[in-house]
């Protein structure tokens, strides 16, 4: 991907960027601010068009968004005149679903997110983290393939985020899904990865592009807690701290 400007081309967003995004993987895009994560995630979802180069999903050409593609926000974006279910169920709707089968298929992801019993409730009752849950499980009963989450916890309190997260990594084992997620949180994305992109400064170009295991491990029963306090985790995550404090103070 490259050449990706707003306004006109009056800045140089994304500039001779290639990536590939591994199947069933959670690839984290992490940088200093402003250096262009959340405009490769639009690019992605096909928010933005390309204006140079090329981007596409399973070899098919990313020409605008497409149902291929689900998208989740830090403001989760839903409807507040509609309950969960009603959320949920939309894009099924939209889809021309009936709706005992978008209905029994919502109340499936509500399941998997932990919402079943919160189905008839309106969103505005909600907490933050429970609204972020009826979002993943909006982007889920759309069936895409890859899910992108552009922040989906910044907004959270600690606590919340850390309970999100570990949620985010038991749906992605359930469903195995390709999801590509946009964070500022290093420990965030050194908990989530599997695939660890670091950006440079805008233009963004690619740093680092690093495996990493801490969520398989968590997916195969190891505690977050228990994982994050371990040497190596704490090392990785100084390593990428380290790397982005560098890569901040050189664009200041």
């Amino acid at each position: 991907m490259a050449g990706y400007g707003d306004d006109a081309g009056s800045t140089t967003v994304l500039d001779a960027l290639s990536l590939t995004i591994p199947d069933g993987g959670i690839t984290v895009l992490l940088g200093p601010s402003g250096c262009g994560k959340s405009s490769l995630l639009n690019l992605i979802a096909g928010f933005v068009p390309l204006r140079a180069g090329r981007a596409s999903v399973s070899g098919r050409n990313i020409d605008g968004p497409g149902a291929d593609r689900g998208v989740v926000f830090q403001d989760d974006a839903l409807l507040p005149w509609l309950d969960v279910l009603g959320n949920v169920a939309l894009p099924l709707r939209l889809r021309g679903l009936d709706r005992a089968a978008r209905e029994e298929r919502a109340r499936h992801f509500l399941d998997l997110v932990g919402l079943r019993d919160h189905a008839d409730r309106r969103v505005w009752e909600l907490s933050g983290g429970m609204r972020q849950r009826v979002g993943i499980a909006r982007a889920l009963a759309a069936d895409p393939e890859v899910l992108l989450m552009d922040e989906p916890f910044g907004a959270l309190d600690a606590l919340t985020r850390e309970r999100m997260q570990e949620l985010l990594l038991r749906v992605w084992t359930a469903t195995g899904k390709t999801i590509v997620l946009v964070t500022h949180g290093v420990e965030e994305a050194v908990f989530l990865a599997t695939e660890l992109v670091l950006l440079s400064p805008r233009p963004a170009r690619i740093v680092e592009q690093r495996p990493l295991a801490f969520s398989r491990r968590f997916a195969a029963g190891e505690p977050a807690r228990r994982l994050k306090s371990l040497p190596e985790f704490v090392a990785v995550r100084e390593q990428v701290l380290g790397a982005v404090f560098a890569l901040e103070d050189r664009a200041a």
